[in-house]
């Protein structure tokens, strides 16, 4: 009789630790689950989060684009006709986008016979490298705003009907590589301003006869 209450107990030891080690297991796997799925919710709002912030810079650059627009008063050959909120803004005329940001890159609209100025939105194109309005009729200073485009590159204005004094804010494009303004009425000097840009290696000023024969492909990267 003694021999047998000692095996029950035993058993019961037995069954206690295993009821024990069953619960461990189990309180383990719930905590493993609720990690797990706090990542996956984690990865999901951070995905969310980063085609939020992609479609909001898309939007804005479609903004800057469409506020250029606005500010066009002729459009004899209807360029811009395909800029509307109905196609992507990479297809539209005289745009092309970064691969690696889908984000403009480049604003070329030189020899569309455009009449217009250029509104200070323009500034919000925080990933454009080439800026060529060539060979149209905009008019007017250029905006403060352009000052913001740091990544420029290339810029050409040549044969337009810009007035004022050239903006010293171009010393701060310390990627500018090309720079064309002849043919405006500009007014003062970029030479003292040019000292600063270490990168340049093209000019074109008819208003001061200065000119550097140089040049080199801009890279959109």
């Amino acid at each position: 009789m003694e021999r047998n209450e000692k095996q029950t107990k035993n058993n019961l030891k037995l069954e206690g630790t295993s009821l024990f080690s069953v619960l461990m297991v189990m309180e383990r796997s719930c905590f493993l689950l609720s990690i797990t799925f706090l990542l996956v919710l984690q990865l999901q709002y951070s995905s969310l989060g980063i085609v939020g912030a992609a479609q909001t810079n898309i939007t804005t650059d479609q903004s800057a684009l469409l506020a250029l627009k606005a500010h066009v008063t002729s459009d004899p050959h209807n360029i811009l006709v395909n800029w509307s909120t109905t196609t992507s803004v990479c297809n539209w005329a005289g745009i092309v986008c970064g691969a690696r940001h889908l984000r403009v890159a480049s604003l070329n609209l030189s020899y569309m016979d455009l009449t217009g100025t250029i509104p200070p939105y323009l500034g919000n194109l925080s990933f454009l490298v080439e800026l060529d309005l060539g060979n149209n009729s905009f008019h007017d200073t250029l905006p403060h705003e352009l000052s913001y485009l740091r990544r420029l590159k290339f810029i050409s204005f040549k044969f337009n009907n810009f007035i004022g004094y050239i903006p010293s804010w171009f010393g701060s494009f310390s990627k500018l590589q090309s720079i064309n303004l002849r043919g405006n009425q500009f007014s003062g000097s970029l030479l003292t301003i040019i000292f600063n840009l270490s990168a340049l290696q093209y000019i074109d000023l008819s208003i001061t006869n200065y000119q550097v024969i140089q040049y080199s492909k801009i890279s959109l990267e």
